[in-house]
Protein backbone atom coordinates (compact mmCIF):
# COMPACT_ATOMS: atom_id res chain seq x y z
CA UNK A 1 0.00 0.00 0.00
CA UNK A 2 1.60 3.40 -1.00
CA UNK A 3 1.83 6.23 0.85
CA UNK A 4 -0.63 8.21 -0.64
CA UNK A 5 -3.22 5.18 0.32
CA UNK A 6 -2.28 5.54 3.77
CA UNK A 7 -3.15 9.05 3.85
CA UNK A 8 -6.53 8.58 2.23
CA UNK A 9 -7.73 6.06 4.12
CA UNK A 10 -7.39 8.16 7.35
CA UNK A 11 -9.26 11.09 5.48
CA UNK A 12 -12.20 9.50 4.29
CA UNK A 13 -12.55 7.97 8.45
CA UNK A 14 -11.87 11.24 9.51
CA UNK A 15 -14.94 12.86 7.51
CA UNK A 16 -16.90 9.94 8.18
CA UNK A 17 -16.64 9.73 11.75
CA UNK A 18 -19.37 11.21 13.05
CA UNK A 19 -21.51 8.95 14.53
CA UNK A 20 -23.76 6.99 17.54
CA UNK A 21 -23.77 4.95 20.35
CA UNK A 22 -26.38 3.51 22.41
CA UNK A 23 -29.19 5.58 20.37
CA UNK A 24 -33.04 4.39 19.91
CA UNK A 25 -33.41 1.59 17.15
CA UNK A 26 -35.48 2.78 13.98
CA UNK A 27 -36.99 1.15 10.97
CA UNK A 28 -35.40 2.86 8.48
CA UNK A 29 -32.81 5.38 8.46
CA UNK A 30 -34.21 9.14 7.28
CA UNK A 31 -31.68 10.74 4.99
CA UNK A 32 -30.81 7.41 2.54
CA UNK A 33 -31.99 8.00 -1.06
CA UNK A 34 -31.03 5.49 -3.70
CA UNK A 35 -28.96 7.10 -6.41
CA UNK A 36 -27.19 9.93 -4.11
CA UNK A 37 -23.98 11.51 -4.97
CA UNK A 38 -22.07 13.62 -2.87
CA UNK A 39 -18.65 14.66 -4.20
CA UNK A 40 -15.95 16.12 -2.25
CA UNK A 41 -12.37 18.14 -2.56
CA UNK A 42 -9.79 17.57 -0.15
CA UNK A 43 -7.22 20.49 0.01
CA UNK A 44 -3.99 21.87 2.28
CA UNK A 45 -3.71 25.70 1.95
CA UNK A 46 -5.72 26.01 -1.20
CA UNK A 47 -4.00 22.82 -3.37
CA UNK A 48 -6.19 19.97 -4.25
CA UNK A 49 -4.96 16.81 -2.82
CA UNK A 50 -7.58 14.78 -4.00
CA UNK A 51 -11.65 14.18 -4.02
CA UNK A 52 -13.97 11.64 -2.67
CA UNK A 53 -17.11 10.66 -4.13
CA UNK A 54 -20.32 8.87 -1.78
CA UNK A 55 -22.97 6.75 -3.37
CA UNK A 56 -25.92 5.38 -2.26
CA UNK A 57 -26.49 2.29 -4.47
CA UNK A 58 -29.50 0.36 -3.14
CA UNK A 59 -31.08 -1.36 -0.66
CA UNK A 60 -30.80 -5.30 -0.29
CA UNK A 61 -30.28 -7.73 2.04
CA UNK A 62 -27.51 -9.44 3.16
CA UNK A 63 -27.85 -12.71 5.40
CA UNK A 64 -31.54 -12.14 6.03
CA UNK A 65 -30.86 -8.54 7.33
CA UNK A 66 -32.67 -5.21 5.60
CA UNK A 67 -29.26 -3.20 4.34
CA UNK A 68 -28.24 0.04 2.26
CA UNK A 69 -25.21 -0.50 -0.11
CA UNK A 70 -22.88 3.09 -0.13
CA UNK A 71 -19.82 3.25 -2.14
CA UNK A 72 -16.69 5.77 -1.76
CA UNK A 73 -14.27 6.31 -4.70
CA UNK A 74 -10.73 8.50 -3.62
CA UNK A 75 -8.32 9.96 -6.43
CA UNK A 76 -5.43 11.88 -6.28
CA UNK A 77 -5.64 14.74 -8.00
CA UNK A 78 -4.61 15.08 -11.37
CA UNK A 79 -1.06 16.83 -11.50
CA UNK A 80 -0.32 15.62 -7.92
CA UNK A 81 3.31 14.71 -8.45
CA UNK A 82 5.21 10.72 -7.77
CA UNK A 83 2.34 9.27 -6.66
CA UNK A 84 -1.27 8.06 -8.05
CA UNK A 85 -3.78 6.32 -6.23
CA UNK A 86 -7.75 5.17 -6.70
CA UNK A 87 -9.26 2.95 -3.45
CA UNK A 88 -12.69 1.69 -3.45
CA UNK A 89 -14.83 1.41 -0.10
CA UNK A 90 -18.07 -0.23 0.14
CA UNK A 91 -20.30 -0.73 2.60
CA UNK A 92 -23.45 -3.29 3.50
CA UNK A 93 -25.06 -1.34 6.50
CA UNK A 94 -27.77 -2.14 8.23
CA UNK A 95 -30.78 -0.04 7.04
CA UNK A 96 -31.55 0.97 10.71
CA UNK A 97 -28.38 3.18 10.10
CA UNK A 98 -26.99 2.09 13.48
CA UNK A 99 -24.17 -0.26 12.43
CA UNK A 100 -22.47 -2.55 9.50
CA UNK A 101 -23.05 -5.79 8.48
CA UNK A 102 -19.79 -5.83 6.18
CA UNK A 103 -17.31 -3.87 4.58
CA UNK A 104 -14.74 -3.96 1.73
CA UNK A 105 -11.65 -1.73 1.13
CA UNK A 106 -9.77 -2.24 -2.18
CA UNK A 107 -6.88 -0.13 -3.30
CA UNK A 108 -5.17 0.15 -7.00
CA UNK A 109 -0.84 -0.76 -6.28
CA UNK A 110 1.63 -2.23 -9.09
CA UNK A 111 0.40 -5.47 -7.34
CA UNK A 112 -2.55 -5.66 -8.36
CA UNK A 113 -5.75 -4.65 -6.46
CA UNK A 114 -5.34 -5.34 -2.24
CA UNK A 115 -8.12 -6.14 -0.42
CA UNK A 116 -9.73 -6.05 2.93
CA UNK A 117 -12.69 -7.02 4.21
CA UNK A 118 -14.42 -7.32 6.92
CA UNK A 119 -17.66 -9.45 7.97
CA UNK A 120 -19.15 -8.27 11.60
CA UNK A 121 -21.03 -11.46 12.67
CA UNK A 122 -22.15 -10.51 16.28
CA UNK A 123 -24.28 -13.76 16.32
CA UNK A 124 -21.00 -15.48 16.29
CA UNK A 125 -19.65 -13.05 18.75
CA UNK A 126 -16.65 -11.92 16.02
CA UNK A 127 -15.52 -10.27 13.03
CA UNK A 128 -14.09 -12.31 10.41
CA UNK A 129 -11.33 -10.00 8.49
CA UNK A 130 -9.90 -11.34 5.20
CA UNK A 131 -6.75 -9.74 3.15
CA UNK A 132 -5.61 -10.36 0.33
CA UNK A 133 -4.29 -9.41 -3.54
CA UNK A 134 -6.92 -9.50 -6.42
CA UNK A 135 -9.07 -12.84 -5.88
CA UNK A 136 -5.93 -14.51 -4.01
CA UNK A 137 -6.70 -14.34 -0.06
CA UNK A 138 -3.35 -13.64 1.84
CA UNK A 139 -4.89 -13.68 5.38
CA UNK A 140 -7.41 -14.08 7.53
CA UNK A 141 -8.10 -13.91 11.10
CA UNK A 142 -10.84 -13.16 13.26
CA UNK A 143 -11.28 -10.94 16.35
CA UNK A 144 -13.90 -12.01 18.77
CA UNK A 145 -16.35 -9.18 19.89
CA UNK A 146 -20.06 -9.84 20.84
CA UNK A 147 -20.68 -5.69 19.52
CA UNK A 148 -21.96 -4.63 16.36
CA UNK A 149 -19.29 -2.32 14.65
CA UNK A 150 -19.37 0.20 12.19
CA UNK A 151 -16.97 1.06 9.63
CA UNK A 152 -15.52 3.95 8.47
CA UNK A 153 -17.52 4.15 4.82
CA UNK A 154 -21.23 3.66 7.60
CA UNK A 155 -19.91 6.88 10.11
CA UNK A 156 -20.77 8.78 7.44
CA UNK A 157 -24.34 8.17 6.88
CA UNK A 158 -24.74 6.60 10.57
CA UNK A 159 -24.20 10.69 11.68
CA UNK A 160 -26.24 12.21 9.47
CA UNK A 161 -28.79 10.14 11.02
CA UNK A 162 -28.25 10.77 14.34
CA UNK A 163 -26.46 14.59 14.06
CA UNK A 164 -29.85 15.89 15.90
CA UNK A 165 -29.70 13.02 18.95
CA UNK A 166 -28.51 15.43 21.60
CA UNK A 167 -25.65 13.20 23.02
CA UNK A 168 -21.88 12.22 23.98
CA UNK A 169 -21.69 9.35 22.10
CA UNK A 170 -18.54 6.11 21.76
CA UNK A 171 -18.82 4.66 18.89
CA UNK A 172 -17.30 1.01 18.59
CA UNK A 173 -15.13 1.38 15.15
CA UNK A 174 -13.45 -1.35 13.50
CA UNK A 175 -10.06 0.46 10.86
CA UNK A 176 -7.05 -0.61 9.92
CA UNK A 177 -7.97 -4.84 10.35
CA UNK A 178 -8.20 -4.01 14.26
CA UNK A 179 -10.98 -2.30 16.89
CA UNK A 180 -10.79 1.40 18.38
CA UNK A 181 -13.75 4.09 18.98
CA UNK A 182 -14.65 7.53 17.56
CA UNK A 183 -15.75 10.09 20.02
CA UNK A 184 -18.31 12.49 18.63
CA UNK A 185 -19.98 15.46 20.47
CA UNK A 186 -23.48 15.65 19.73
CA UNK A 187 -24.62 17.35 22.78
CA UNK A 188 -23.10 20.84 22.18
CA UNK A 189 -24.17 20.96 18.19
CA UNK A 190 -23.71 24.78 17.19
CA UNK A 191 -25.96 26.23 14.25
CA UNK A 192 -23.58 28.07 11.83
CA UNK A 193 -23.90 29.91 8.30
CA UNK A 194 -21.05 28.64 6.27
CA UNK A 195 -19.83 29.80 3.25
CA UNK A 196 -19.18 27.95 0.08
CA UNK A 197 -17.41 28.52 -3.43
CA UNK A 198 -19.74 26.89 -5.47
CA UNK A 199 -23.34 28.18 -3.34
CA UNK A 200 -24.14 31.44 -3.98
CA UNK A 201 -25.68 32.11 -0.54
CA UNK A 202 -24.45 31.40 2.96
CA UNK A 203 -25.83 27.75 4.11
CA UNK A 204 -27.29 26.64 7.06
CA UNK A 205 -25.26 24.44 8.82
CA UNK A 206 -24.95 21.98 11.89
CA UNK A 207 -21.18 22.09 13.33
CA UNK A 208 -20.17 20.14 15.78
CA UNK A 209 -16.59 18.68 17.11
CA UNK A 210 -14.72 15.00 17.83
CA UNK A 211 -12.18 12.88 18.55
CA UNK A 212 -10.88 9.47 17.03
CA UNK A 213 -9.49 7.13 19.24
CA UNK A 214 -7.15 5.86 16.47
CA UNK A 215 -3.90 7.82 14.96
CA UNK A 216 -3.09 7.43 11.18
CA UNK A 217 -0.55 8.04 9.04
CA UNK A 218 1.45 11.38 8.84
CA UNK A 219 0.63 12.76 12.33
CA UNK A 220 -2.64 12.44 11.63
CA UNK A 221 -4.50 13.85 15.40
CA UNK A 222 -7.52 13.12 17.34
CA UNK A 223 -9.64 16.47 17.03
CA UNK A 224 -11.96 17.05 13.92
CA UNK A 225 -14.69 19.08 13.30
CA UNK A 226 -17.41 18.61 10.67
CA UNK A 227 -20.71 20.83 9.28
CA UNK A 228 -23.65 18.76 8.38
CA UNK A 229 -27.00 20.70 6.54
CA UNK A 230 -29.27 21.74 8.90
CA UNK A 231 -32.21 20.18 7.28
CA UNK A 232 -34.27 16.61 7.00
CA UNK A 233 -31.09 15.44 4.25
CA UNK A 234 -28.62 16.12 6.94
CA UNK A 235 -25.71 16.31 4.01
CA UNK A 236 -21.95 16.55 5.61
CA UNK A 237 -20.76 20.17 3.96
CA UNK A 238 -17.20 20.52 5.22
CA UNK A 239 -14.56 18.52 7.60
CA UNK A 240 -11.23 19.85 9.08
CA UNK A 241 -8.65 17.22 10.15
CA UNK A 242 -5.41 17.93 11.81
CA UNK A 243 -1.96 16.35 10.02
CA UNK A 244 1.73 16.86 10.49
CA UNK A 245 1.52 19.40 7.65
CA UNK A 246 -1.46 21.37 9.21
CA UNK A 247 -5.22 20.97 8.94
CA UNK A 248 -6.76 19.15 5.34
CA UNK A 249 -9.63 20.59 4.37
CA UNK A 250 -12.88 18.10 2.81
CA UNK A 251 -15.50 20.21 1.14
CA UNK A 252 -19.04 19.13 -0.92
CA UNK A 253 -18.22 20.58 -4.20
CA UNK A 254 -21.20 18.39 -6.51
CA UNK A 255 -24.18 16.71 -5.39
CA UNK A 256 -26.56 14.83 -6.66
CA UNK A 257 -29.80 14.27 -4.84
CA UNK A 258 -33.49 14.56 -5.57
CA UNK A 259 -35.58 17.54 -4.03
CA UNK A 260 -32.13 19.44 -2.60
CA UNK A 261 -30.36 22.11 -2.51
CA UNK A 262 -27.97 23.25 0.21
CA UNK A 263 -30.48 24.68 2.68
CA UNK A 264 -30.14 28.95 3.18
CA UNK A 265 -29.29 30.63 6.30
CA UNK A 266 -29.66 34.09 7.20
Amino acid sequence: MNAYSRFCKPVLFCICAFALAALPVRSAAQMFQTGEVLEYEVSYLGILLGTIKMTVERADTLRGNNIVKAKADIDTAPGIPFVEFHSVFESWMDASAQYSHQFLSSSKTKAGWEYTRYDFLPQQGKIHIEEGIKTTKQKEFDILSPKRWNDGLSLFFFAREFVKSGRYVNVPTAINSDTSRTLINFRDIQRENLTLNNVKYPVKTLYFKGEAKWKGIYGLEKDFEGWFSDDDARIPIRAKMKVIIGKVDIQLVRWKRANWSPPQGS
